[in-house]
């Protein structure tokens, strides 16, 4: 087995808290450990694509540990879809000359779901790939843990813990919007941590009169005030039913005509619920009587310092992930298990997702303590 001596690394997708510290454990472990070269490209496949490379030394790994984002930027770009020059070109056959050209023995791709796929396409077209789980919705299939979510939990906790003190000083329904468009680790956790009244998540379709009865039910104990949590992608049982028919159109698509009308029926469904949260909060204010507010958390749970959970994970996937380029692993995730990785398969985790169960111990929690889910 030849030894690998030059390593790319980009991230893709969204930012997320512990990008700098995966890069930085990556850069030590290759560069200072193995000896390697490190060469990053800008901007996730585009900078691939687009052959924008920096190489990296051991200088440009101090003092990023603790830097949110991602020093070598990011984009959502697709190899085999990209907008070039106006139209959709497949790359891939470039983005793989330019791995060629600098004669790399591997790539890192530090992603989510979408980086996965992508990756995987890239190894079937023949580079050395291996990728690390990062997102702040917990959603990558096949790893216990994701880089950014420990970081999120805890911002959106603390803004969760922070509506309590305007909540019952005006008597007023809060209903906190938090990201989570397929999945609803981040609001359920948060939801659970931070003491919300009710939690709304994208697994569990709710019934506004659910909701309506725990508010009234607080009412009648003489406490006024009430927090909802409330996931991006949430939806009442009517909207759930006509997305997944949505959804079922898609996937029962024969021929390019059908794909296209059922693309842009859910397109339609994702149009109308741009506004959902708000939409929600005036429903609860006339149902019970009580005013209610809106507070988005948008990208905030996002930025910031890592927390030192998601240092500690970056660190750990990042070195397990060079020594699995030492031994010649590729077309695999390093995923966490535990307090070790494990190598997985990119095809065990490109187009899988990590949905929250509906009988997951968190939302039985939730029950037990008397927290509504809307159902």
């Amino acid at each position: 087995m030849t030894r690998a001596t030059r390593v790319g690394i980009l991230t893709a997708g969204g930012d997320s808290p512990g990008l700098n510290a995966a890069i930085r454990a990556i850069g030590k472990a290759a560069i200072g450990h193995y000896g390697m070269e490190l060469i990053g490209f800008r901007d996730g496949f585009r900078g691939l694509v687009e052959d924008r490379s920096v190489r990296f030394g051991l200088n440009r790994m101090s003092g990023i540990l603790t830097v949110g984002g991602t020093i070598l930027g990011t984009t959502r770009d697709k190899p085999h879809r990209m907008l070039v020059d106006g139209k959709v070109r497949d790359m891939t056959e470039v983005a793989v000359a330019n791995y060629r050209g600098h004669e790399l023995d591997a790539l890192v791709c530090l992603g989510g779901g979408g980086t996965a796929k992508n990756a995987l396409r890239l190894a079937r077209a023949g580079m050395n790939v291996i990728t690390l789980p990062k997102t702040i919705d917990n959603d990558v299939a096949a790893t216990d843990a994701t880089i950014g979510f420990a970081t999120a939990l805890g911002i959106s906790t603390e803004a969760i813990d922070r509506l309590h003190s305007t909540a019952y000083s005006h008597h007023r329904i809060i209903v906190a919007e938090l990201m989570g468009h397929r999945v609803g680790w981040l609001t359920l956790g948060a939801g659970l941590a931070g003491g919300a009244d009710v939690i709304l998540i994208p697994e569990i379709p709710y019934q506004v009169d659910s909701i309506v009865a725990a508010i009234r039910r607080r009412a009648r104990r003489g406490v006024k005030f009430s927090i909802v949590a409330v996931a991006e992608g949430a939806r009442n049982a009517d909207e759930d039913r006509a997305y997944k028919l949505a959804q079922a159109h898609d996937d029962a698509a024969a021929t390019a005509e059908e794909k296209a009308a059922a693309e842009a029926e859910l397109a339609g469904l994702d149009a109308a619920h741009d506004e959902h949260t708000l939409q929600l909060a005036r429903q609860l204010e006339t149902l019970t009587g009580l005013e209610s507010r809106v507070t988005i958390l948008g990208y905030v749970p996002r930025g910031g310092t890592p927390s030192p959970v998601d240092r500690l994970l970056a660190t750990r996937l990042g070195s397990a992930g060079v020594d699995l380029i030492r031994d010649g692993r590729y077309g695999v995730m390093v995923a966490a298990r535990g307090d070790t990785t494990e190598p997985v398969p990119l095809d065990q985790v490109a187009g899988r997702g990590n949905n929250v169960p509906v009988d997951h111990p968190w939302v039985e929690a939730a029950r037990h303590v008397g927290t509504c889910l809307g159902d």
